[in-house]
């Protein structure tokens, strides 16, 4: 699978947050994630949950051709992780 993100955000988001584009790949790895829609004006986007490094994370993509285009990243709000737990405990 192949993933792309702005070096730029990604840099920003690791400065703000200590999170980490990189570890974000580890969501798609088969793991369970809960994913939902994230729309914004015409681009489809998608929210997903999931444990990373015993923190619950949500990154927001979309696709762009064959990669997955990371958007952002931060901590899961306390509504996606009671939604992630109702899926897988």
């Amino acid at each position: 699978m192949e993933f792309e993100w702005s070096e730029a955000k990604r840099l920003a988001v690791l400065d703000d947050r200590r999170l980490d584009f990189l570890d974000a790949r580890r969501l798609f790895d088969g793991r369970p994630i809960c994913t939902a829609p994230s729309p914004r004006d015409a681009e489809e986007r998608w929210v997903s949950i999931g444990d990373l490094h015993d923190e619950m994370i949500a990154v927001v993509w979309t696709r762009r051709g064959a990669a997955i285009r990371t958007i952002t990243m931060r901590k899961a709000r306390d509504e996606e992780k009671r939604r992630y737990r109702a899926l897988h405990g």
